[in-house]
């Protein structure tokens, strides 16, 4: 195998990342561990949520893919009893389509989901995005100036970017958006966002966010109507993308 293909722990660059399959099927397990060690990473196993829960409290895992249906927990519960001690990043698979099932894994600590079927390049794509996040968390945990593509979030001196061009932003403007640039790659539901934006009294007036997104993506994007940067994910929440604008 050669270097390009191996996927290194984003913290630790010697070590290949460890990733634990969740999975009843030992069919989609098999598919994943296939695809996953093709890519460079290593792979651990578990056919039931509370095995699942062990094994990442034991073998510590960069990343978790967790199927939602189990034959002994919910995945929601297996998240939530991970998310009691660990922030690894859990990423859920679920033939589950309702709005209602993505928004739950993410509201109970899931970072993504990806719905079956899927393809591996879209999960390869999904973990990347995790494992930075994880990396820029852990090295460090408020940096003087957040960037993606062209945008600079200076938050000492509390101005935003784009290109080198001052763009002003209006107070709740500028808090929704460093609130989505601290977690760029990942979907933050409405609720989410409402909350850490406005507070807990506002959690059911998802028509502030629609307004206010509309807002930055005016001031932001190059086209409004095709939103890079910005990203609607329908019926749940938003997700700042990590790429550049172009």
């Amino acid at each position: 195998m050669t270097a390009s293909r191996v996927a290194k722990d984003p913290v630790n660059r010697s070590i290949a990342a460890l990733v634990l399959v969740i999975e009843d099927e030992g069919g989609i397990r098999k598919v994943l561990r296939t695809g996953l060690e093709g890519q460079g990473y290593r792979c651990i196993e578990a056919s039931t949520g509370g095995e699942g829960v062990t094994q990442a409290a034991t073998r510590s895992p960069d990343v978790v893919l967790l199927d939602l249906g189990l034959p002994d927990l919910d995945g929601l519960a297996v998240v939530r009893r991970i998310r009691e001690w660990s922030g690894i990043p859990i990423i859920v698979l679920t033939a589950r389509g309702q709005e209602s099932d993505k928004i739950g894994a993410l509201d109970a600590g899931a970072d993504d989901y990806v719905t079956k079927p899927f393809s591996m390049p879209e999960l390869l794509a999904r973990m990347r995005v995790a494992l930075r996040h994880r990396a820029r968390g852990e090295s460090d945990t408020e940096t003087s100036v957040l960037g993606i593509g062209a945008l600079r979030i200076d938050l000492g001196r509390r101005r935003v970017s784009i290109g080198g061009t001052l763009v002003p932003l209006t107070r709740i403007e500028y808090r929704l958006l460093i609130t989505l640039a601290r977690h760029a790659g990942r979907v933050l539901t409405h609720e989410f966002l409402l909350r850490e934006v406005w507070g807990p009294a506002y959690t059911t007036q998802s028509h502030y966010l629609r307004v206010y997104m509309a807002q930055l993506r005016h001031k932001l994007e190059p086209d409004p109507g095709r939103p890079r940067l910005l990203m609607t994910e329908t019926g749940v929440g938003y997700r700042m993308s990590e790429g550049p604008l172009v």
